[in-house]
């Protein structure tokens, strides 16, 4: 990644938001599958965590981080403020993971 600075709080310490180039967002739709839903099946009965879903969101929220810098970098954004995740369920057994943020150009502060 280039250098770009991200952060979900609204501001950036000793730097001035300039200008605002607007929202900027990645995302992705992952589905489960029959291998996925066996282990669990299982692990449903047995307790604990589900790994192969943790890892599949794990995925899912570096594939729409990823794609949400991208987009700011074609911006020419310096940084990208008060990025957010959210999930949503687009059909049964499939979920879309959205990141975004609001891109931004900066200077230092004087």
């Amino acid at each position: 990644m280039e250098n770009i600075i991200i952060t979900s709080g609204n501001d950036i310490p000793g730097k001035e938001i300039i200008k605002i180039l607007g929202i900027v967002k990645g995302n992705t739709v992952r589905t489960r599958n029959i291998g996925r839903d066996i282990g669990a099946s299982i692990r449903s009965i047995t307790g604990g965590e589900i790994k192969t879903y943790s890892e599949m969101t794990k995925d899912a929220r570096d594939e729409a981080y990823n794609r949400m810098v991208n987009e700011a970098l074609e911006m020419e954004a310096d940084a990208i403020i008060g990025i957010r995740f959210t999930t949503s369920m687009v059909m049964s057994g499939a979920s879309e993971m959205l990141a975004y943020g609001t891109a931004v150009k900066i200077k230092d502060k004087i």
